[in-house]
């Protein structure tokens, strides 16, 4: 038989948890946008940091950086995004003769493969009308909602950074308040350094790229670059969409081309994972290869690429915690207490006999040696 008991406290400890899942659940969209705002304020707040040493008004540097990253972000975008466009299209109307040109190629690899036939079946008028357009428009809009709310969000977190520590910091005892800041330094230190890393390995993949495509001759080069640098950021995924739509542009031209630009793609691809990755990020993240695999495999399967974004931050800032519990185990992460709020009330311990025995015996011998002195 297993018999259970639960105190009155316990019960409104678990209604309350069961209370606090059902907010999570319907509050999650909110919450990773809090998230992404709040990995974003911890990698661009030493930038906001530096402006407010040099004289600047805290506002004044918050507004001047987002303004700086918007007009980047926007100004790459309005290149890639009309060529990517007409890109896109010529594609689809030569993708018959591409998959021809594929089969002459596969043909002379001793691989039979009817692509020809199946590229001129495809009913593009379905795929981008109807349903299919309307779905897409609505996830365009919650996409654009969704990152004007991070980017607001971003910008009142790092304005309001100093009212919003000293606010946390009346929780925190203050015995720990050292720790809790050198803490922050470390999770700061850990979130601004993949972001470094990120635009750094970007800018590699951007430059490498253009040149590519530049010398065999593909047309756009400067679009495909671009597109190349924000794709980086998605790890695993990333390799992909980066390939596909220069190699694809190239075999509009013929298969020669197409295969040059995916060999150096895959070979670029290859050297930024073995060599560049590691040498730019150095022990930033401290994290083994196998972890960040699983991360970004768990990533995906929750939250799809959004998980995948977060993967790597979130689990850095995860070995940041673990660092500190492990450097501070000896430390009791709360105050011991017999007060169990799970289990019935427990009668009063009984001291055990021995033990009572010896501290009579120890409680005789002084009061005899404090008379013998007096």
């Amino acid at each position: 038989m297993l018999k259970l008991e639960i105190s009155y406290r316990g019960i409104l400890i678990i209604a309350l948890a069961l209370i606090a899942a059902w907010a999570i659940v319907e509050l999650w969209p909110v919450i990773l946008i809090v998230l992404v705002a709040l990995i974003l304020m911890l990698g661009l707040l030493p930038y906001v940091d530096s402006l407010v040493r040099l004289g600047l008004p805290r506002a004044a540097s918050v507004l001047l950086l987002m303004a700086a990253i918007l007009s980047v972000m926007g100004g790459l975008f309005g290149l890639m995004v009309p060529a990517m466009i007409d890109e896109l299209k010529d594609v689809r109307d030569n993708l018959p003769a591409s998959a021809r040109e594929v089969e002459e190629l596969l043909a002379g690899l001793g691989m039979k493969v009817e692509l020809q036939e199946r590229a001129g079946n495809i009913d593009w008028d379905t795929l981008i009308s109807g349903r299919a357009a309307v779905d897409y428009g609505q996830r365009l809009l919650s996409t654009t909602l969704s990152v004007i709310t991070v980017v607001v969000m971003t910008a009142y977190l790092l304005a309001d950074t100093p009212r919003l520590g000293a606010f946390i910091s009346q929780f925190i005892a203050g015995s720990r308040m050292d720790e809790s800041e050198r803490l922050f330094r470390s999770l700061t230190r850990v979130v601004g350094g993949y972001l470094r890393g990120q635009v750094i390995t970007s800018l590699c993949i951007a430059v490498f790229t253009f040149a590519l495509l530049s010398i065999i001759g593909v047309d756009n080069p400067l679009a495909f670059a671009v597109l190349a640098a924000f794709a980086d950021v998605i790890p695993l995924v990333g390799a992909l969409i980066a390939t596909v739509p220069p190699v694809a542009t190239a075999l509009q031209e013929s298969s020669t081309r197409a295969l040059a630009v995916l060999i150096g793609m895959v070979g670029y691809q290859q050297f930024e994972d073995r060599f560049l990755v590691p040498r730019v990020y150095g022990t930033i993240l401290n994290l083994p290869p196998l972890i960040v695999l699983i991360a970004v495999l768990a990533g995906a399967e929750l939250l799809g690429v959004i998980g995948v974004l977060l993967a790597l931050p979130l689990t850095a800032a995860g070995r940041v915690g673990l660092d500190y519990v492990i450097e501070h185990r000896h430390l009791p992460l709360m105050p011991e207490t017999e007060d169990q709020p799970f289990a019935p009330d427990a009668p009063p311990e009984v001291e055990p006999e021995p033990r009572r025995r010896l501290r009579d015996v120890v409680s005789r011998a002084a009061r005899r040696a404090t008379g013998r002195n007096r």
